[in-house]
């Protein structure tokens, strides 16, 4: 059932807007968005086409996952990421505009339930007792909070006795969905998914110590198939305004 469900949430979660006749869905610019800032991106969607006139796409899935269709020739015109690896891979090979990489948000973790009480101790001492059934995380080949997630349990010395509680879904949406579908009673989340403005999830968290991991710095580039695009390259300097760094702010990350 549990496998069944993830098949359905990564069809949901990776299905791209309505296409048009070329292929690729209506508007100026199409945006690959790693998951954890979906949310985030669409605020910064609706008010830079307010400001511009131009119109904006986006599409979400895991940061490998993006990787890998944008290197099979998916139609994205900017990439924002969770890592700054692939990136800057795209840079070296080629495939993204020299000179465009910067990093727009920092990312934080955290460990979260639906359930208001699971936090009333230290996060480590929940997690080092294991009365739960199930841990959820992103996976790690493909998210970077699922890799910060392993580094965290792998700096509290629990990789082994964790190893068989380990639920992982392709991205962090889907950590979050197995959580909240009560598959797994705790779940590494980004901070941006469960305390967005006006509508917070509710429960508890704990975020780890970031000497835990490595901090999760999320670069955009400019894609080469939209160097002469306007709206994107317009995108691209938006998301470095002082306006965009406060709507960034506002959902939990760092962006500078």
């Amino acid at each position: 059932m549990l496998r069944l469900f993830l098949r359905k949430f990564a069809f949901l979660v990776l299905l791209l807007p309505v296409s048009c006749g070329d292929g690729r869905p209506a508007g100026d610019a199409l945006v690959a968005v790693a998951t954890n800032f979906r949310e985030v991106a669409e605020v910064l969607e609706a008010d830079f086409e307010a400001s511009t006139g131009y119109e904006i796409s986006v599409a979400s899935g895991s940061t490998g996952q993006l990787y890998t269709q944008i290197t099979n020739g998916a139609p994205f015109d900017v990439f924002l990421a969770a890592d700054q690896r692939r990136p800057e891979m795209l840079e070296d090979d080629g495939d993204a505009v020299a000179g465009t990489r910067f990093t727009y948000a920092i990312g934080k973790l955290a460990l979260w339930s639906t359930d208001p009480s699971a936090f009333q101790r230290d996060g480590q001492a929940v997690l080092r007792e294991g009365n739960f059934r199930a841990l959820a995380i992103a996976n790690p080949d493909l998210a970077p909070y699922g890799a910060a997630a392993m580094e965290v349990i792998g700096a509290l010395g629990l990789a082994g006795q964790l190893q068989d509680k380990i639920v992982r879904g392709e991205n962090v949406g889907q950590a979050l969905a197995i959580v909240t579908s009560g598959n797994a009673e705790l779940g590494f989340v980004a901070l941006s998914q469960i305390a967005s403005p006006g509508r917070p999830l509710g429960g508890s968290y704990w975020q780890p110590p970031q000497s835990l991991h490595s901090p999760i710095r999320q670069d955009a580039i400019l894609l080469e198939r939209a160097s002469e695009n306007e709206a994107a390259r317009g995108f691209i300097d938006y998301l470095k305004t002082e306006e965009a760094r406060e709507t960034i702010a506002a959902y939990g990350y760092e962006t500078g």
